[in-house]
């Protein structure tokens, strides 16, 4: 008992009161630094350090017009249409406003010499508040202030990334897979999503080509490969094109087709099925011949009616056979139709017969489609062969 009232007696001393305090602080400062970086907090921090520079601002202008100009008063501006929700906003531009006025009365007319307030700084300023406000409500509508606006477009383009990414193989297989968006942007319409089913004996990948491409296709994309992923190992092969064809279907988009192709694959014996939904066909290579073999599926586009039938082409990956996949903006252009893309790009993928398709898949696209301005997408399977696997 007596112990006890000792560290008790500890606990209320004033030194212990005073650490109580100071973590109590920071615990809550860190917490609303990270809610506003978030976007979830309140905005007076930032409202308040911007009231406190129109003085300043407008004092120096007082000081010194030359140096400092009416016209910097657009700054807090600028910076508060990034920063402040429309309400605060206003707060601001009232400040503003006042410190115009008091600028423009104590530097006196504008006709009597240069650096007051002019005509054109009142529409300056009017007009960068004008936009600023147009920005603010914008992003009060979408509910994404733009703290958080960049790291959520980043986070959307990693998920595309996770889920395109190709199961690891057993010994004997190799996989890849290059995705190149058009215009160098960050999301495309060219997804993949792929898993290991059957107790991990198949590997089962949807290569899927949505219609548009960049920013425009982006969005549809994610929604589709999440709900893709879902579906993929969940239903039967011959079942997963027209689950999917009813899902677009039911999300009802003005441009909502897309093509897909599934590949359907038994990691022991290497033989496959391809079901295909208006996609362009894949291409085997066969070891023994050296040459390259067209394998297309009968099935029409996704999204387009309802009832779809789509069947499905077999083959079989021998030791040194390859299987590529790809979608259409890696062989179709304005100029060029598919099958001269096609041998272009079977004629590109000869130089790496030899050598092995290890690192393949992104100088193929460099090679045949470096300028294309559309969505490219390749997918490369490798059956190695006795050499390739000793050398590895």
């Amino acid at each position: 008992m007596a112990a006890g009232r000792e560290r008790r007696a500890e606990a209320d001393t004033f030194t212990a009161r005073l650490k109580k305090q100071w973590h109590r602080a920071r615990v809550g400062v860190r917490r609303s630094a990270v809610d506003y970086f978030r976007g979830d907090g309140s905005d007076w921090i930032a409202l308040v350090g911007l009231l406190l520079t129109v003085p300043l601002i407008a004092a120096g202008t007082l000081a010194d017009s030359v140096w400092c100009a009416p016209s910097a008063l657009v700054i807090p501006i600028v910076v508060g249409g990034l920063l402040l929700r429309p309400a605060s906003l206003l707060g601001l531009y009232a400040a503003a406003a006042t410190a115009l006025i008091v600028e423009a009365v104590q530097l006196g007319p504008y006709t009597e010499g240069a650096a007051r307030v002019t005509p054109g700084v009142v529409l300056v300023v009017a007009a960068c508040g004008f936009f600023g406000l147009l920005v603010a409500q914008f992003r009060s509508r979408v509910g994404v202030p733009w703290r958080r606006g960049g790291t959520m477009l980043f986070d959307l383009r990693e998920r595309i990334r996770v889920q395109s990414k190709l199961p690891k193989l057993p010994d004997g297989w190799h996989r890849e897979m290059a995705l190149r968006p058009a215009g160098g942007q960050s999301f495309s319409g060219d997804f993949v999503v792929a898993a290991r089913t059957n107790g991990g004996r198949t590997m089962e990948v949807v290569l899927t080509d949505v219609s548009g491409k960049g920013m425009d296709a982006g969005s549809r994309a994610l929604l589709l490969s999440g709900a893709f992923g879902g579906l993929l190992g969940s239903l039967p092969p011959h079942a997963f094109l027209p689950a999917a064809n009813g899902y677009l279907l039911r999300q009802d988009w003005d441009e909502g087709f897309a093509t897909s192709i599934h590949l359907v694959l038994d990691l022991d014996s290497g033989d496959y099925e391809l079901y295909s939904a208006g996609h362009p066909p894949g291409l085997q290579l066969s070891a023994g011949s050296g040459r390259w073999e067209e394998k297309a599926a009968d099935g029409p586009l996704l999204g387009v009616y309802d009832g779809a039938q789509f069947d499905s082409v077999k083959g079989s990956l021998r030791p040194g056979d390859v299987l590529m996949l790809f979608t259409d903006g890696l062989v179709e252009t304005s100029d060029r139709d598919i099958v001269e893309g096609i041998d272009r790009l079977t004629g590109a993928a000869d130089r790496y017969v030899a050598g092995g398709f290890h690192g393949a898949a992104w100088h193929l696209i460099e090679s045949v489609a470096k300028d294309v301005n559309d969505d490219r997408a390749l997918l490369l399977i490798c059956r190695e062969g006795p050499t390739a696997a000793a050398s590895r």
